[in-house]
């Protein structure tokens, strides 16, 4: 039985959620704060976190940055009464994988929730494609499937897993375009509600990664005006 923790301080949306999520036979507990989902994080890693944006004391986001700073790749919905691009962004920058704005269908939630965690058992079965064909033939990259891990020239890459998926995927298919599209199927799967621009956050936070350690590696990552993406060949 899939384990989801819910951050919320709403009894009357947690109830909800809660009964949804139990009647689709998934296992759900519950944290009213920041600061007590820590706490249950250090117990146990769920499968999925629901995270509030608007908790006391220790905000969604901020709860989010530690749980990366973990290393925790949990997948994340953000639950957002905040219907602003600007914290949509902020929450994919700090590692959300979905967001939910408020009010919202509790129905659509679950459908979400199913989604992303179907996405996530897609990508573990990318990584074993990615083992049974190899590494990718670039120069001075490295990529390690089963531990989802990468380096450039010998340097471990600190990348989140769509980043890792990205990066697999491109680096498999050198020198072919990619719509953003494409790239949500294949990386987020057939199922996302994720809008396609979060195609570009998550390369414009891959191509960090690599100048962090070349910055010509990351010229590589080019993009297709109108198009998408592809990694250059030569």
């Amino acid at each position: 039985m899939q384990q989801i923790l819910i951050v919320e301080d709403e009894p009357a949306i947690v109830s909800a959620v809660r009964e949804r999520l139990e009647g689709e036979g998934f296992a759900v507990r519950a944290a009213p704060s920041g600061e007590a989902a820590l706490e249950a994080l250090a117990e146990a890693t769920p499968d999925l976190l629901l995270i509030d944006v608007g908790l006391p004391g220790i905000d969604g986001f901020e709860l989010l940055r530690r749980v990366r700073a973990r290393g925790l790749d949990v997948p994340v919905i953000v639950l957002t009464a905040r219907g602003d691009e600007i914290d949509r962004v902020v929450g994919l920058e700090l590692g959300a994988d979905d967001y939910v704005v408020k009010p919202f269908s509790v129905r659509e939630l679950a459908a979400r929730v199913r989604a992303l965690l179907r996405r996530v058992a897609e990508v573990a079965a990318l990584r074993a494609q990615v083992a049974a064909q190899g590494q990718p033939a670039i120069p001075g990259l490295s990529v390690d499937p089963a531990r989802r891990r990468a380096s450039l020239n010998g340097v471990p890459l600190e990348l989140r897993p769509r980043e890792f998926e990205l990066l697999a995927l491109l680096a498999r298919h050198p020198g072919q375009v990619f719509s953003r599209e494409a790239l949500l199927r294949q990386v987020w799967g057939h199922d996302s509600f994720v809008d396609a621009r979060t195609v570009d956050v998550h390369i414009r936070r891959l191509r960090a990664s690599l100048a962090a350690v070349d910055p010509a590696a990351a010229e590589r990552i080019q993009t297709e005006r109108g198009v998408g993406y592809r990694l250059a060949d030569g």
